[in-house]
């Protein structure tokens, strides 16, 4: 069993938290990754920071300008999660990111690379399910798993195409985007994002974790009732982007990440 597989194992909620490594520096991001470890993250998501990130809200946006000013990238990020491997030897460790950077680096090669580093799994979330037969069978060769996504708008034969990628390979959970538009949305309904992905559960045969809008420990709590877990992203890279200090991002990541475990774990009783 792999270590992610193992985490949703456990029998609790689980909580995923995203950093953009190299936003504001990446041995900074590697000591808030810990960090996010050390308050109750079970899954660490590791944004590659790329110049073009569609998917992303203005925050994030602005996190990956600043990473990538600060010499932030794929490489870099793959050594933040040597780094926290090292540290942290049974955290899930997910690399996120776009699909150009592994394009032009070769799918062979950044499956090995990642699973040198530590990685468990990838998450590219401008890779179509229905188109990610090559990268997934790169990164099966090393034993990593390809995350696949879903969304409000995910017609039937997105779903089926999940369900057969999670019988392809290893596939240790499904993220479910929760609103239509972009990370950081604020309109979110948590508990109906929350009923959705347990439907999606049953349909994919696979853990599914809700992210986009998680910010509170309302929301999370809501979210997970039904859900295998949430993923908080925006809130946090607003916290790092607020900061003054690195001791201040440290301690507003820490509260964060506090309080959305609380959300978590009351959802789990």
């Amino acid at each position: 069993m792999n270590r992610l597989d193992a985490t949703f194992a456990r029998g609790r909620k689980v909580l995923v938290t995203y950093l953009c490594v190299g936003d504001p520096g990446v041995d900074e991001s590697v000591d808030l990754a810990l960090a996010c470890v050390k308050q109750g993250a079970d899954v660490l998501e590791l944004g590659v920071p790329f110049s073009d990130p569609t998917a992303d809200g203005p925050a994030i946006a602005r996190a990956s300008q600043r990473a990538i000013a600060a010499g932030g990238g794929l490489v870099a990020t793959l050594r933040a999660a040597r780094a926290i491997r090292a540290a942290a030897p049974d955290v899930g460790i997910v690399l996120f990111g776009y699909y150009n950077p592994i394009f032009v680096r070769g799918e062979a090669r950044v499956a090995a690379e990642a699973a040198e580093s530590g990685v468990d799994a990838l998450l590219v979330v401008d890779l179509p399910v229905e188109e990610s037969a090559p990268l997934c069978a790169a990164a099966g060769a090393h034993g990593i798993g390809v995350i696949p996504l879903l969304a409000p708008t995910s017609r039937a034969e997105r779903v089926a195409a999940a369900k057969a990628a999670a019988a392809r390979g290893p596939v240790p959970f499904v993220y479910y985007v929760s609103v239509t538009g972009v990370t950081g949305s604020a309109a979110l309904d948590a508990a109906e994002a929350g009923l959705r992905a347990s439907q999606l559960q049953a349909q994919v045969g696979r853990p599914v974790v809700v992210g986009f809008g998680i910010d509170s420990r309302e929301k999370a709590r809501a979210a997970a009732a039904h859900a295998g877990g949430v993923v908080v992203g925006t809130a946090l890279v607003r916290a790092i982007e607020q900061g003054k200090t690195p001791a201040e991002r440290k301690a507003s990541v820490e509260k964060l990440v506090r309080e959305l475990r609380a959300g978590v774990d009351e959802a789990s009783a």
